[in-house]
């Protein structure tokens, strides 16, 4: 199968390596390369592409701006920008886009990227390694929605938490007896130090003003500004969540 690209980046040494890049894989073929968005716009509606590899910071119209304006049969977006904060990556997802690299990318990830957008596998039971990858991603994706940065210890932390809830589930009735004593063991510090940087990550989402995402994660008005989730209530509805979605 051969997937058609236009590449929208306003820098054009960085749009021309794509482009060498893309052009000398066997399925891509760059059918054009915009400097900008009114130029995407134009290439779009002419070549109509599979995929568009689009740029967030454009003169005369942004990668937002490009989003908004795609009608009819509409490429696959894969947005990417040195503007990786959280707020981006989710206006991105909001306004379209199916994925986003954070520059500066490896090549040949974006390449496996389109790939797989492309060529979804069929279901089967992954492997632990593909299926530990791919939690990791969800959580990532879903600490990015609440707004939990990932240089805090506490980030760490909560993800393995999570993760070893999601495995055994019951460890989160034994929270202080198993569950911090586990993750101290792994990290090399206190059961103590877990509890209280996994509670500064929630802080931060709370103080960060991102409730409203966490309600429309789980679907329903769970919380307000004033009702603080425990360590325990946060990570089991975490897990139960990527629980019931891999069910």
């Amino acid at each position: 199968m051969n997937y058609s690209l236009i590449i929208a980046d306003d820098n054009a040494s960085y749009a021309n390596s794509l482009k060498d890049f893309f052009d000398a894989k066997d399925n891509f073929n760059v059918v054009g390369v915009a400097p900008n968005g009114a130029a995407a716009l134009q290439l779009i509606s002419l070549f109509k592409p599979d995929f568009l590899l689009l740029d967030i910071v454009m003169p005369e119209l942004d990668g937002f701006g490009v989003l908004s304006a795609l009608e009819g049969k509409k490429p696959i977006v894969v947005m990417m920008s040195q503007l990786a904060s959280d707020g981006f990556v989710q206006k991105a997802i909001q306004y379209g886009a199916a994925y986003f690299l954070a520059k500066p990318f490896d090549f040949e990830t974006a390449y496996k990227l389109l790939l797989e957008l492309a060529e979804p596998q069929p279901v089967q039971k992954p492997s632990p390694a593909k299926r530990s990858r791919s939690l990791d991603e969800k959580i990532s994706n879903l600490f990015i929605s609440v707004g939990i940065p990932a240089h805090i210890k506490g980030y760490q932390f909560l993800r393995e938490a999570i993760k070893m809830t999601i495995e055994t589930p019951d460890i989160i009735n034994s929270i202080t007896k198993r569950l911090y004593p586990s993750i101290a063991e792994r990290y090399g510090t206190s059961a103590s130090k877990v509890e209280r940087a996994i509670r500064h990550a929630i802080e931060v989402a709370w103080n960060r003003g991102k409730i409203e995402n966490i309600n429309n994660i789980f679907g329903i008005k769970i919380y307000s500004p004033n009702e603080k989730p425990t360590n325990g209530e946060f990570i089991a509805l975490i897990a139960d969540k990527l629980l019931l979605e891999s069910a």
